[in-house]
């Protein structure tokens, strides 16, 4: 089709640029200058934010219903953050980056996630720190309140600040359709048609390509989604919290079982992923020093792209969920940015990885998929490895793919009904979510590849102007978590800093401690 053809070609121009040099400097340049300016508050202080994370989750002010219907609790927050992020970047995703780029792309994935919790962070604590309530007074935060009001409001940057925060809303409306529909879609439809294969709906081609079955389960998924989406928030919430939990802990518990059952191929699968970061595999041993880091270079950019595409530590995505927490404390949803990093890489990511070069459907020394077996389906293939009868394996990863990438387009759907209304008004917000339940079925009918890489286009396109803003107002990030530190953690009497805005300030000041 001429039309994906030109969609096709002007993508991977865009493609090239974002992910080229400067973005891949500028995220991991932003992960280590925060982390750095915090010192290191990831592991400095590891058992604060993990107490008052993972450790808190049986306290009631954390996963209670709020009595705010205008806002969610800290663990709603949480499960639809990690609805949108924790998708098919975790399964297909991983898979991907070691296809493309290697076992090595594994410690770049890791590299990015440990700097990109400080960035996750920072971009929480600046999301509640300049967040307002919109004119059905619910909150509303996020890169473009930042941008526009902090990054804005520095010396001769005001129009700098209005017209970075107008590109993020674009950006962030488009990725909604990439990496929050289209992307996501695709590989449910790939796995449900390989796991519930069903002869006489795929061999029905209604246009070159795409069969009847890719179609109706489109569409069966646009019904869904329409059923929560429509909803508002609160719904999506709802759903994030009784789904993702039960979600992430089985697929762990299952990929436990795999590694557990080829334990033996634990110690290689490190070795690989260590030695492959910074060599080329055995098949292009012999490669020129030229070709040498052509080959790590593109080992670095599938990890990074691949990890920012899990986590989404950079893109500003997430705040605009965070922002909706009913937490008064900036830092305390920070802390809860470093634990969806935690969880959505270091946990999910990894263990996805172990499973794929443990299970020996991945040659160690080659670097080639065994049987011809492509990403789209390498996990499925490795869990079927060990829960071969009846094919039980591919359809649990089915059914885990279908419920990750589900739940991330419903996240999705959130961060880009707060982008739109961030450029047209809260109470036109109806008609971005309709145009984004279509873009559902789009995807169903897309090749794999060019549905990836739009996504991944549209993440880098979101990330520069967030960046941007993170950077510049790095020093206020510092101060904030300066006096967050000071106060709970070296019990100092000083003020607090909860909000740019006076009467949030003094209203948040008021109920701190409830």
């Amino acid at each position: 089709m001429k039309f994906l053809e030109a969609i096709t070609s002007v993508n991977d121009a865009v493609n090239g640029f974002v992910w080229g040099k400067v973005g891949l400097i500028l995220l991991i340049g932003t992960g280590i200058l925060l982390t750095v300016v915090t010192k290191v508050f990831q592991v400095s202080h590891l058992g604060h934010w993990w107490k008052n994370t993972i450790g808190s989750l049986f306290h009631r002010d954390v996963i209670g219903h709020t009595k705010d219907k205008r806002a969610i609790s800290p663990f709603q927050a949480l499960c639809t953050a990690l609805a949108a992020t924790v998708g098919t970047g975790n399964i297909a995703g991983v898979a991907a980056a070691i296809c493309t780029g290697g076992a090595g792309a594994v410690f770049w994935m890791w590299v990015a996630a440990f700097f990109g919790m400080m960035t996750n962070f920072s971009e929480n604590v600046l999301g509640i720190y300049y967040r307002r309530r919109n004119e059905k007074n619910e909150w509303s935060g996020g890169a473009m309140y930042y941008l526009r009001d902090g990054l804005g409001a520095k010396k001769g940057c005001k129009w700098i600040g209005r017209i970075l925060a107008i590109l993020f809303s674009c950006f962030t409306i488009l990725a909604s359709f990439g990496i929050g529909s289209m992307g996501q879609v695709n590989k449910i439809v790939l796995n449900v048609e390989s796991a519930f294969k069903i002869g006489a709906l795929s061999e029905i081609k209604v246009f070159e390509g795409v069969s009847l079955y890719a179609i109706l389960i489109g569409a069966m998924i646009v019904i869904l989604a329409s059923l929560i989406i429509l909803g508002g928030l609160r719904r999506i919430a709802s759903f994030a919290e009784k789904v993702v939990p039960f979600m992430v802990i089985a697929f762990i518990l299952g990929a436990l079982i795999i590694v557990g059952k080829n334990y033996a191929n634990i110690l290689p699968a490190f070795g690989a992923i260590f030695k492959n970061a910074f060599t080329p595999i055995a098949a292009i041993g012999g490669v020129s020093g030229y070709m040498l880091k052509t080959v790590i270079d593109k080992t670095m950019t599938q990890g990074f792209k691949r990890g920012v595409f899990s986590n989404e530590a950079g893109l500003g995505s997430s705040v605009m969920v965070h922002s909706n927490s009913n937490v008064k404390e900036p830092v305390k949803q920070g802390m809860w940015g470093i634990f969806e990093v935690f969880a959505d890489t270091i946990i999910v990511c990894t263990l996805t990885a172990l499973v794929v070069l443990t299970s020996g459907v991945y040659d160690l020394a080659t670097g080639a998929t065994v049987g011809g077996v492509s990403d789209a389906t390498l996990v499925a293939s490795a869990f079927n490895s060990v829960f071969s009868f009846g094919n039980i394996g591919e359809k649990f990863v089915a059914v885990a793919m279908f419920l990750f990438a589900f739940t991330t387009v419903l996240g999705w759907s959130h961060y880009g009904t707060k982008a739109w209304e961030y450029l047209f008004g809260a109470k036109s917000t109806v008609v971005f979510k309709i145009i984004h339940i279509a873009t559902i079925l789009l995807g169903a009918v897309m090749t794999s590849s060019l549905a990836w890489d739009i996504s991944d286009t549209f993440n880098g396109l979101m990330m520069i102007p967030n960046l941007i803003g993170v950077v510049v107002l790095f020093p206020l990030v510092m101060k904030i978590t300066k006096n967050y530190v000071d106060r709970k953690i070296h019990k100092k009497n000083v003020k607090p800093i909860l909000s740019y805005d006076p009467k949030i300030q003094e209203e948040a000041e008021e109920h701190l401690d409830e």
